[in-house]
């Protein structure tokens, strides 16, 4: 069986890049005694996944790791064995125990929201989003394995609003098609002719999608 895990990387953690992450969770599940799948060969591994890697810099409040086990455990029995394990920075929300034939959450990962949180909220930007999202297509510059390319991100925008003093933002997060938030915020302003104050952003939710209706990843 495996265990569909939420965890939060804290605001302290944001510069910790994703390989540094998957060792931290890795030297925590060792520690943590649970009955651990490995990989065969020479050099054995914890058969450990994580739905999709954040970006450095990047704070998650519930991220999202399958862990393959031995047997047959709860999660509330591998949360009480994981979480004495783990630093505080990186606690464990939830954890659910589910067949090994259920879809892996990489494979039925869809979209992401963020939430950026402004030092300061520029005059205009509130007024700008309705005509940004008005736009029957919006062009950006993205950076891909090939080199810098040309591309439509309207499609790949599902929600976009301005709370108070933050942005929070809705966006595809799949193989097929992927909008970083770095991306929309600096087509957002350059399309405002705004100045960019200084930001952190967050990846909050992640969801999977089933005859067009979002859920979050951790309930499909």
């Amino acid at each position: 069986m495996k265990l569909i895990v939420v965890f939060e990387k804290t605001s302290r953690l944001r510069h910790i890049g994703h390989l540094d992450l998957m060792r931290a969770m890795q030297r925590a599940l060792r520690r943590s005694g649970l009955p651990l799948k490995y990989s065969q060969g020479f050099n054995p591994h914890i058969l450990l996944t994580f739905a999709a890697p954040l970006s450095v810099g990047m704070p998650g409040k519930r991220e999202i790791m399958e862990v393959p086990i031995e047997g047959e455990m709860t999660g509330e029995a591998f949360l009480g064995k994981l979480r004495p394990a783990l630093p505080p920075e990186l606690p464990c929300i939830s954890a659910r125990a589910v067949d090994d034939r259920h879809p892996a959450p990489m494979a039925q990962l869809a979209a992401a929201m963020y939430e950026a949180k402004l030092d300061e909220v520029p005059e205009g930007l509130a007024e700008a989003i309705p005509a940004f999202l008005a736009q029957s297509e919006i062009p950006a510059i993205r950076k891909t394995k090939t080199g810098m390319k040309p591309c439509d991100i309207r499609p790949m925008i599902y929600d976009l609003s301005l709370n108070g003093d933050a942005l929070r933002m809705t966006l595809a997060l799949c193989e097929k098609a992927t909008c970083k938030p770095e991306l929309l915020l600096s087509t957002l302003f350059d399309f405002a002719k705004l100045e960019r104050p200084h930001m952190i952003v967050t990846r909050t939710q992640m969801f999977g999608e089933k005859d067009g209706v979002f859920y979050p990843l951790e309930e499909m």
